[in-house]
């Protein structure tokens, strides 16, 4: 099992929870949907050769973010990853899996 953490601004957090949830991200036992998620601010610096969906080349950003988290099994990761970024506004979405370790 896989935790999938992601930052995306307000206006494609559920856009990008729905596309993620379809691809089968969320499940847990006899639930569906799961997630976590918190706002933070993140912060970025455009430079030469980007295309940013907020900001300005040159100039750091720095913008009110949804940190989500959510359970992915390893068979289902790489469909989940193409959904979030698909769904995602940014061209570089920062996200990562976490290996999750079951003890009994």
């Amino acid at each position: 099992m896989l935790k999938l953490i992601y930052y995306v601004p307000e206006s494609h957090l559920e856009t990008t929870k729905a596309a993620i949830f379809v691809a089968g991200a969320g499940g847990i036992g006899n639930y569906e949907h799961c997630a976590w998620q918190v706002l933070g601010i993140g912060q970025f610096k455009p430079v030469k050769g980007a295309n940013p969906f907020i900001g300005e080349l040159g100039l750091l950003e720095q913008v009110p973010e949804w940190r989500v988290e959510t359970i992915v099994s390893e068979q289902k990761a790489r469909q989940v990853m193409h959904a979030l970024k698909a769904s995602h506004p940014y061209e570089e979405p920062a996200f990562e899996f976490i290996q999750m370790v079951e003890i009994d």
